[in-house]
């Protein structure tokens, strides 16, 4: 059975939603070329737990996790259906690989929607979130994504939404155009090691990728990268659909990761 691709998307600011650039752009391009799924699975850096948890509302609500924005932004309206069934066969697979997890009501946060109104719409895909643990880093969360692979074979999308680099400290709300370096440098690094496959020194980017305390004060944002990764299977092909930076510092990357024999029909 045909398997699909595992996607990492960076949702930068909410206000994308009333506005998506060049991002949206990119983002509904790499939703035209996939088959649609039967649900979404989505790993986001805004639902942070101290142990693995899905969820599993049949209607989940939409969450304005976020203050100091235009009234307009609150009043969007995500309205898109649970999958209670695979969020179930979601916790079994991560019990199966030796994860203690639960399942909870929970609406979808910014990080799921505003990716998802240029993905899907009209909110007529099922939407699953899946909680990240910020304290247990990028092996844990690729471990997360391994278990999760088989819902690729289910017709079951496996997202991850974060950013590529996430320093909100950093951030220049005008738009100017430039690139701070250390962004540069740590975008190149990731995509280098990610388009040879090598998942050793991407697990342990911490100390081997430029600056990445400065990309990643905290590392949540980030961490979706990881499940999608996990989720993609070991020899999966990186493709870079989207490199933009955003306000100076936020890097926008969109990867998809595919299986080779995918990569080769997709080209």
């Amino acid at each position: 059975m045909a398997r699909l691709p595992a996607v990492f998307v960076s949702h930068g600011s909410p206000m994308l939603a009333l506005g998506g650039g060049d991002t949206g752009a990119a983002w509904r391009g790499l939703s035209a070329g996939l088959p649609r799924p039967r649900a979404v699975v989505v790993a986001s850096a805004h639902w942070l737990t101290s142990a693995p948890a899905v969820g599993a509302a049949p209607q989940p609500e939409t969450i304005h996790d976020f203050g100091g924005f235009p009234d307009p932004l609150f009043q969007i309206q995500y309205p898109a259906p649970g999958e209670p069934a695979v969020a179930r066969r979601a916790a079994e697979l991560l019990a199966a690989a030796g994860f203690e997890v639960h399942g909870v009501e929970r609406g979808l946060d910014h990080g799921v929607w505003v990716p998802l109104r240029e993905f899907y719409p009209q909110a007529d895909v099922p939407v699953v979130p899946l909680a990240l643990q910020p304290r247990l880093g990028p092996e844990h969360h690729y471990r997360l994504g391994r278990a999760l692979q088989a819902l690729r074979a289910e017709d079951v999308l496996v997202l991850g939404s974060g950013s590529l680099t996430h320093n909100l400290h950093e951030v220049r709300f005008e738009e100017s155009g430039e690139v701070a370096p250390y962004v540069a440098e740590f975008q190149h690094w990731f995509a280098e090691r990610l388009a040879e496959g090598d998942i050793e020194a991407l697990l342990d980017y911490r100390r081997r990728a430029p600056q990445a305390a400065r990309a990643h004060p905290t590392e949540e944002h980030l961490l979706p990268l990881f499940v999608a990764l996990g989720a993609a299977g070991e020899g999966s092909v990186a493709d870079r659909r989207f490199g933009g930076v955003t306000h100076e510092v936020l890097a926008m990357d969109v990867y998809q990761f595919t299986e080779p024999a995918m990569a080769t029909a997709m080209a």
